[in-house]
């Protein structure tokens, strides 16, 4: 860690903290081209993915060397390019290995770093931005921090929708999500209804005893179990014990295969 004195930034340059684009006042002494408002948010940012990444911000952020050829121009680009897709890989990864171990505040910097690149790259009405925005919402649900999740399903949902060449897979995944999000706000019919379109598109992509599927098919049975209908919600979850036990044994059957 270490403080920044504003008087050394160069002129009409704005420091902004890393996790929330406050004003920042400490600079990260590894890479030196990271700012946060506080230690707290240094730390977050931290342990969630910086400590993996600092060293690939150098190049990124650091002003590129003015070159004499178009040539030398147009490569310092190409690789610069390249640099931030691999960020963008690697803080996507990250965050969804995190928000699959339930680390729900741990997934926030991570992702935000690769929203951030996104941005950069793809520009704010590129659907390469909907994945981020999915576990931003999926986060942030799982913080009980509703309104944001809300924002950025709203994102995603109007990104998908003026897209041509969204797929179902992603819009399985939007309509599972806006299904927690309603069922999470006690909203449970609009809760079925995302999640009817859930189980739909996924269906389209893996067919419907696929146990991709059977997710959707689970989180409607909780929202049955929830209103009390235990004949439609032990049904539901028969379906997915099923196709859960067909799964596992298939798999032991291709590992006997040596497939």
């Amino acid at each position: 860690m270490a403080n920044v004195n504003p008087l050394s930034n160069p002129k009409g340059v704005k420091l902004q903290c890393e996790l929330c684009r406050s004003p920042a006042h400490i600079q990260c002494r590894g890479c030196k081209v990271t700012y946060y408002c506080d230690t707290e948010h240094q730390r977050a940012d931290w342990t969630s993915i910086h400590e993996k990444i600092c060293h690939l911000l150098i190049p990124v952020r650091t002003p590129v060397p003015f070159l004499n050829s178009a040539a030398e121009r147009s490569h310092s680009m190409e690789q610069l390019l390249q640099r931030k897709k691999h960020l963008i890989e690697l803080t996507t990864k990250e965050a969804q290995r995190l928000l699959y171990e339930g680390l729900h505040m741990d997934v926030i910097p991570a992702a935000t770093h690769s929203l951030s690149f996104s941005v950069n790259v793809y520009g704010l009405a590129s659907v390469e931005l909907v994945p981020v925005y999915l576990i931003l919402a999926e986060a942030n649900i799982g913080l009980g921090h509703l309104i944001q999740a809300e924002e950025y399903l709203s994102h995603a949902y109007w990104t998908v929708m003026k897209a041509t060449d969204c797929s179902n897979s992603i819009r399985s995944k939007l309509h599972r999500n806006l299904g927690l999000l309603y069922s999470a706000k006690g909203e449970f019919e609009e809760s079925l209804r995302h999640l009817s379109n859930d189980v739909y598109f996924a269906s389209t992509v893996s067919g419907p005893s696929h146990i991709t599927t059977s997710g959707g098919f689970f989180h409607m049975a909780n929202i049955f179990f929830r209103q009390n209908k235990m004949d439609i919600a032990d049904s539901l979850y028969s379906e997915v014990c099923s196709t859960v036990a067909f799964t596992i044994n298939n798999d032991n059957f291709q590992v006997l295969l040596g497939k």
